[in-house]
Formats: structure tokens, C-alpha cells, sequence
């Protein structure tokens, strides 16, 4: 095995959108997509493990085991506006070649459901955060940019490591229009704050409005089950070991 994504139904769906949910800094994308799979009551529809996962399992207080694992959702949206994918999962790949193999195939998938659209989120860390935290965006073309600058975020400049830069590069190698969203965050823990500015920015640009009042009940379950992965730790244990173990966040 190396990347498996069982799937259990092929929804039909009107130009749908794929949001990409992973845990990365500040957890951001993390919180995101639990909060609109639990508002907008998403279905899920396929199943991912990869070889580059973690390689444990967690057991539970009956007596079972939880893998690390990605999930895909769908969302039929019926006010007439586009359908959406959701990417959630309680990891990313460990590997360069599985985050390539994992965003591939991902992509595969959503293609054949006429996918053309991609979003993803992140956190960008920073040692200091404002109350109203800074946006920021790069996309695989310049009109998906000026979409996407139109939310209010500036122009990235620099590196976006992991998923969700991985996904808009190799997006835009296949003709696939979309966007990074990215925003301030002091990285360590899930940020509950800098999620609402994020889901802020996509309701826009969706035409989607979403309740936020259970936001920070979102991000708590988002503790919870990283936490029971070893995926939060202690702020000078992140400190220490920022380049090796937070790479592939963002």
C-alpha cells in the first residue's frame, strides 16, 4: 500500500469546489473544515491512508484503534451556488514523495467529479499576532489572484510549505484554477480567532454565510483529537523543534 482512497460514493455535483482541510500551523484549515462539516452537514464520501501517514495507532476507551487518516466530504449546496468538497484529515503525509502521491491522487478524484476550482488554508506563523490578524493569498493564475485579493488578503511572498501550497502548485500544473488562503497566527495551538477571519474570507467568496457561534467548540474538538496524536504539544517543545517537526505545516 502506499496511497489508498476508498470510496464509497461518486456524488454528482454542480462545479464543485475543493477546500482543503489538513492540520498544519495553527490548525487552522484544521478548524475550518470540522466547523463547515458540522454547519453545513457534509456527507462523507471517501476515505484516504497512506503509507506516509503516522505509523501508529490510537487506541480508544473501549478498546479499539484510530489510525491517522484523510477524509473526503461533499456539500450540495441548495440555494444554487456551487457544490463543495471538503479535505479533512488528522494528518498530513510525512514524505515529500507522499505529499506529492497524497495531493495527486486527491486530485485525481475530485477531477472526475469535474472539480475545478481549488481553495486551501493555512496558518502563517508569526511571533506576534494582532487582535485582527493579516491575510494573505497565492493562486495559480492571475485571475484566481485577483479573486482571491478581493477577500482583503495581500499578496504571499515567500515559501508556502506543505498541503496547502503543494495543492495550488500542482493545481495549476493541471489546468485547475484556485487559491491559497493564509493567515496570522502565533502557530502552536489551534487558533480559533485566526479560523473565523479565514471562514470570513471564504464565506465571500463562496456567497456562503456560516454560523460561527460554535467556532471555538470546533477548534476544542480539533484539540481534542490531535491531541490524542501527539500533534500539540508544549510551547518550548514546539520551540525547540520547529524546523524538524513543523515543515509540512502551513
Amino acid at each position: 500500500m502506499t496511497c489508498t482512497i476508498e470510496v464509497a460514493e461518486k456524488p454528482k455535483l454542480n462545479d464543485p469546489i475543493l477546500i482543503e482541510g489538513l492540520p498544519g500551523i495553527g490548525f487552522v484549515a484544521n478548524i475550518a473544515a470540522l466547523h463547515l462539516i458540522n454547519e453545513l452537514k457534509a456527507k462523507r464520501f471517501a476515505q484516504i491512508v497512506s503509507a506516509s501517514f503516522q505509523d501508529f495507532a490510537v487506541t480508544t476507551e473501549g478498546g479499539g484503534a484510530r489510525s491517522p487518516v484523510n477524509e473526503l466530504y461533499y456539500v450540495r449546496r441548495e440555494d444554487g451556488g456551487r457544490d463543495l468538497i471538503i479535505w479533512y484529515g488528522n494528518t498530513q503525509a510525512l514524505t515529500t514523495f507522499g505529499q506529492y502521491e497524497l495531493c495527486g491522487r486527491v486530485l485525481d478524484l475530485v477531477q472526475e467529479l469535474e472539480c475545478c476550482t481549488v481553495i486551501s488554508i493555512g496558518g502563517f506563523k508569526k511571533d506576534q499576532v494582532q487582535a485582527v490578524p493579516g491575510l494573505y493569498s497565492a493562486a495559480t493564475d492571475q485571475e484566481s489572484l485577483k479573486e482571491a485579493l478581493d477577500l482583503g488578503p495581500k499578496i504571499m511572498v515567500g515559501h508556502v510549505f506543505g498541503i496547502a501550497g503543494l495543492l495550488i502548485g500542482l493545481a495549476r500544473l493541471r489546468g485547475v484554477k484556485g487559491f491559497a488562503l493564509l493567515v496570522d497566527t502565533l502557530g502552536m495551538y489551534p487558533d480559533a480567532n485566526a479560523t473565523r477571519y479565514a471562514l470570513d474570507a471564504l464565506g465571500k467568496y463562496l456567497n456562503l454565510s456560516v454560523d460561527l457561534a460554535k467556532l471555538d467548540a470546533s477548534a476544542e474538538e480539533t484539540k481534542r483529537i490531535l491531541d490524542s496524536l501527539g500533534l500539540i504539544r508544549n510551547l518550548a517543545e514546539e520551540k525547540k523543534k520547529e524546523e524538524q517537526q513543523m515543515r509540512w505545516f502551513i
